[in-house]
């Protein structure tokens, strides 16, 4: 795979390239954003590794450019960092997909840049059954999620590589608290107006390759590889905030209120007797304890 580096720190990029080229990728370097463009212009560059501290990025708005230049593939960008700031984790679609603290540790590279590929894959898979979404009847034609079945499949396929490489996986369940009586209150259609609405955030507030269904209802769930804990907490938390900051109202002006829970099940390990079905149904239990607790909140159990 093509990787452009981006960084002036000489040692840093040393230890880049050292990790890079034992995994035989293409290293393509750039001290600059204006030279980093031209590369990314000339295509086929999938993943950018960019130093902060070292470089103009931050200035030009570089990965923001990335993002609005809307390339027909995804581009995944490894952020290095001194301290990951606030307006990083909340702009996922702005920013960049994952970040890596200095000094560089070159175990935690290779497991950073592995797991981007991971999703990578993952994302053409999802780009390429979208485009044939007539055939595979894979997503939700009321709110363009993934339906049951294809979540089913796709989440078994990241359970069973996290189960090889011993990596982490997190599923989020989202339920809407107050989804029944919107609908005995205002009717079955301002109730899919509802799932529309709920749904397109919730996929604006998530990582562009996270698997993204309408399990049942307004039930939704995502599926996270290599995401544990906190980190799926913040990812949840995120999509939540965004759900309360939704004004919907009626042509009336009568606003409707919707408030969503959610529950997480974390597993640090995947075993031999690990189930997608197991985890879904701890995730299940866990948004209803939320509820339980007054809603509108995140909880969380390690499995």
């Amino acid at each position: 795979m093509k990787i452009l580096v981006l960084t002036n720190d000489l040692m840093e990029r040393t230890v880049i390239q050292q990790v890079l080229q034992r995994n035989r990728h293409e290293i393509i370097l750039a001290e600059n954003s204006e030279i980093a463009t031209q590369f990314l212009q000339q295509g086929e560059i999938r993943f950018i590794i960019a130093d902060r501290a070292t470089t103009d990025i931050d200035e030009k708005q570089f990965i923001k450019r990335v993002r609005e230049a809307r390339p027909p593939y995804y581009i995944y960008i490894l952020l290095i960092a001194t301290k990951v700031q606030d307006t990083d984790v909340t702009s996922p679609r702005t920013g960049a997909d994952d970040y890596l603290h200095k000094p560089i540790v070159p175990i935690e590279l290779k497991s950073r840049v592995h797991l981007g590929e991971r999703i990578l894959g993952l994302g053409d898979n999802l780009v390429e059954a979208k485009g044939d979404v007539e055939n595979t009847a894979m997503f939700d034609p009321l709110t363009n999620a993934l339906n049951q079945k294809a979540f089913l499949a796709i989440s078994r396929g990241e359970l069973e590589r996290a189960r090889r490489s011993q990596s982490s996986l997190s599923l989020i369940a989202l339920d809407i608290d107050n989804f029944k009586s919107i609908n005995e209150r205002h009717g079955k259609e301002i109730g899919n107006d509802v799932l529309n609405v709920v749904s397109q955030s919730i996929r604006e507030k998530s990582r562009p390759y996270d698997g993204v269904a309408r399990y049942e209802d307004d039930l939704f769930l995502l599926v996270l590889p290599g995401v544990i804990g906190q980190d799926a907490e913040k990812i949840a938390e995120r999509i939540l905030k965004g759900i309360f900051n939704i004004n919907i109202s009626l042509l009336d002006g009568t606003a409707v209120n919707v408030n969503l829970s959610a529950g997480i099940a974390s597993a640090m390990h995947i075993t031999a007797s690990t189930e997608i079905e197991m985890l879904i149904q701890r995730a299940r239990e866990a948004v209803q304890q939320a509820k339980r607790e007054g809603g509108n909140q995140v909880y969380t159990v390690f499995v």
